[in-house]
This record gives C-alpha cells, sequence and structure tokens, in this order.
C-alpha cells in the first residue's frame, strides 16, 4: 500500500521511551520481588479520599465528562486564585507541552530549551519540524541568561523547568524574573512545574502570571498528588493564551474520574505534606547511601536524584534489571536518575548499586 509520507519533522522523530514497566520486567527475567524507581511516582500511590472519590464516581463511567472540566477549574481557582478563563486541562502535563507547541509554533519559527531537560520539549519542536535550539546547560542547571541570549527573531517558545528533569536543579525567584526581563514580550515562555510541590517554599511563580502575558506555567497530578495512572494537569496563563490553547484542545482530553480524583487530590493538604515529609526522608537516605558508597550526585529539588555511577550507565542499569530494581537512564554520560521510594525500596536499590558496581559502603 502506499500513502503519502509523513510530516518532514515525524518522519525521523523516535518516540519518547517510558520507564519500563513491572510487568514487562516481570515476563522477560521472571523476577516478582521488584522495585520501580523509574518514572519519579510517589511511592505512596495516591491518598484515601483518591480512591474514595473515584469510587464513589465509577456508576457515571457510561456518560461522557465535562467538556468544560468545570469541578477541576472550580477547585484549581479556589486553591490557587486563578478564574475558568486563564486555566486549560491536559490529559497530563505532557499534553500540555505539545498543545503550547500547536499553538504557537509553525515549521517557521524555532523553539528554546536547554541541555539536559525533559526530552519531550525536542519531541513536540521535532514534530512541528520547527526549528530546536538547545542552549547548553551551565553544569547541569539551566544557562537562563544564555537561552535569554539565544532567542532568535522566528522564536515563539521556550521551554524552562524548575525543578528540572532529569536533574533535578532548580533557579530562583530573583533570576527567573531578570530572564523574564529579557525575553520578548511576544515569545510565549512555559515554566513546567511538574515537580513544584515538592520543595514549594523555593520559588512562587504564579505572582510572575499578571506581570508576564507571555508566561504560561504548567503543573501535573502525577508527582506529588499521585495520580500518575489517571494524567492530569493544567496550565495558567493569561486570558488571551488560554483562549488560544483551549481552541485546540480537545473537548474530552481529560476523563471524569480523573477530574473528581484531581478536586479530591488538590483537597487532601495532609496526603500532600506526607508525601513532601516522607520524599525528603528518602532523599537524605539516598545523598548519605551514594556518597558512603563514593559516588557523587547532582542536588536536586525534585523527587529523584541524578546520580554518577562512574560506570556505563547502560550496563549498571541493565545490571540492577536483574536485581530487580528499575531505574532510568536519561543520556547522560556515567549518570542514571533514580526516583525517591520507600525507605525500603530505597534501601533495596543502595544494596543493589553496591553489588552491580563492586563497591562496598563506608561509615
Amino acid at each position: 500500500m502506499t500513502f503519502a509520507p509523513a510530516n518532514a519533522g515525524i518522519s525521523s522523530l523516535k518516540p519518547y521511551q517510558p520507564g519500563k514497566p513491572i510487568s514487562e520486567l516481570e515476563r522477560e527475567l521472571g523476577i516478582t520481588d521488584i522495585v520501580k524507581l523509574a518514572s519519579n511516582e510517589n511511592p505512596l500511590g495516591c491518598s484515601e479520599s483518591v480512591k474514595q472519590a473515584v469510587s464513589d464516581a465509577i456508576a457515571e463511567i457510561g456518560r461522557y465528562p465535562d467538556g468544560g472540566g468545570f469541578i477541576l477549574k472550580d477547585q484549581i481557582e479556589k486553591q490557587f486564585g486563578f478564574g475558568h478563563a486563564h486555566i486549560t486541562l491536559g490529559n497530563g502535563s505532557n499534553d500540555l507541552l505539545e498543545m503550547f507547541a500547536r499553538a504557537f509554533v509553525s515549521e517557521k519559527d524555532s523553539v528554546v530549551y536547554s541541555q539536559h531537560a525533559f526530552a519531550v520539549y525536542s519531541l513536540v519542536a521535532q514534530a512541528i519540524n520547527a526549528e530546536a535550539i538547545e542552549v547548553p546547560a551551565k553544569g547541569f542547571a539551566h544557562d537562563l541568561a544564555a537561552m535569554a541570549a539565544a532567542v532568535k527573531e522566528n522564536t515563539k517558545l521556550i521551554f524552562i523547568a524548575n525543578p528540572n528533569n532529569p536533574t533535578g536543579t532548580w533557579f530562583e525567584e530573583a533570576e527567573f524574573e531578570q530572564f523574564m526581563q529579557q525575553v520578548p514580550a511576544h515569545v510565549i515562555v512555559v515554566l513546567d512545574e511538574a515537580y513544584v510541590e515538592y520543595f514549594p517554599e523555593n520559588f512562587n511563580s504564579l505572582k510572575f502570571l499578571k506581570q508576564y502575558p507571555n508566561l504560561i506555567v504548567s503543573r501535573t497530578l502525577s508527582k506529588c498528588y499521585g495520580l500518575a495512572a489517571l494524567r492530569v494537569g493544567f496550565a495558567l496563563a493569561s486570558v488571551e493564551v488560554t483562549d488560544y490553547l483551549n481552541r485546540i484542545r480537545q473537548p474530552f482530553n481529560v476523563n471524569h474520574l480523573a477530574m473528581v480524583a484531581a478536586v479530591a487530590a488538590l483537597q487532601d493538604t495532609a496526603f500532600i505534606e506526607l508525601s513532601r515529609e516522607v520524599n525528603k526522608a528518602g532523599m537524605k537516605q539516598l545523598e548519605d547511601g551514594v556518597t558512603a558508597l563514593g559516588l557523587s550526585y547532582v542536588p536536586s529539588r525534585a523527587n529523584f536524584l541524578l546520580i554518577d555511577v562512574q560506570a556505563d550507565p547502560a550496563a549498571t542499569f541493565n545490571a540492577l534489571l536483574k536485581e530487580g530494581v528499575i531505574v532510568r537512564p536519561v543520556g547522560i554520560p556515567n549518570h542514571l536518575r533514580v526516583s525517591i521510594g520507600t525507605e525500603s525500596e530505597n534501601a533495596k536499590f543502595l544494596t543493589a548499586l553496591a553489588k552491580v558496581l563492586g563497591r562496598e559502603a563506608k561509615a
């Protein structure tokens, strides 16, 4: 069968590769005692209030969801102070990232993002066949000054993340404000805050939204809120930007159970606080354990740690799989990204890492 070739950007596109599922490793190696620390999921799962809310809503699955997402937008407005006209809902934040590019970027335009940033930024630029401008990182972090300087006449969109995935690095408000002042007003800046809930004291992005109409703040409920399987995120922006986004948003892109769960998750502040405490304790456990093995890591303000294993990451990843531990190679030489798990999951990883690297922990 013959058919028209795919768009230029798509023909050479390599799909995003998510973290290896537990079920896949079980099939491949017949291992049942598996720890997955690959996808930055909340090791506590979701809250009990979320489970109850979803259970109560099961009877409604024969109906289409509210395409406007009223109940979720209402909760977002109560919690963050932005009305419905400023909110765009997404099937996870990945859906939103693609939406931003589709709304504002053509193949004649360019997109700016950092080296060592979330892989989806480059993928959405390539899918549109836009010019991709990858700015070298400063160490493992965004070089915001260099990113602002990299803007060209045809630049329409800049992706930045705080904290950044997969490095865990972050920037402060003063650096961000200086960056925004340098970016031309017609260039859309996407601030991806998928992990902001873990260290919210570091940065208050929302206060910048009224000052900069070209700013979009993107968030997800897949991480700290524990709703990864349901895929729900939201973006906050000016009324004008939001209007454009909602013109191309699929009307039922967030399903009803996801919205019900999201409302319950946003209301359960006690669960979020517990998730932060578990994450900070787990972060220290991994930091101490990695240091005891004579290894180094990139300081993180997310729910994962980028570790220098001083070895081939692919070989180390595969060796860890045989020990029943799934982590994540992220394309950075000698480094693996490891999600923060429960105390026992973290301990299993550290034991497995010591074994596959042939190292002994030092007191």
